[in-house]
């Protein structure tokens, strides 16, 4: 799963993505997406850091969407905020295992690298492209 951060994020990306040129507020992307507010200003700063997205100041200031959604995965905005965690080593430190994975452990992985190849196989515009009638954030 993913966490909440990320879900933040994404939800963020989306809502950015919908309006490409418009400039939107914190107080604007917190209503539309429901991320609290004190949570969502140190969010973008994570967000404007990892150059997802670009702001202005001034009367006319806020938020926009600096990559393309076509080209930004829903992976790419996951490993921003809070990167899915891959098994490298045995989690239990057992020496016996080394770097060679016990069964469960590599299954485990397994799992992580189809959720990566899944996520990463669709892009943000891809979202808010799709006919399902249930769209991101009701936007």
């Amino acid at each position: 799963m993913i966490s909440q951060t990320a879900e933040y994020a994404l939800r963020v990306v989306v809502c950015l993505a919908n309006r490409p040129e418009e400039s939107l507020t914190n107080e604007q992307i917190s209503e539309r997406t429901k991320v609290p507010l004190g949570y969502l200003a140190k969010l973008m700063q994570v967000l404007r850091k990892e150059e997802l997205v670009d702001s202005r100041r001034g009367i006319h200031g806020g938020f926009m969407l600096k990559k393309d959604p076509e080209r930004l995965s829903v992976l790419d905005v996951i490993n921003a905020v809070h990167p899915l965690k891959r098994i490298r080593h045995c989690p239990l430190g057992l020496k016996a295992h080394g770097t060679k994975l016990c069964d469960l452990h590599r299954q485990l992985d397994d799992v992580q690298v189809q959720a990566e190849k899944a996520l990463g196989s669709h892009s943000i515009a891809s979202l808010l492209a799709s006919s399902n009638p249930s769209v991101p954030l009701g936007l």
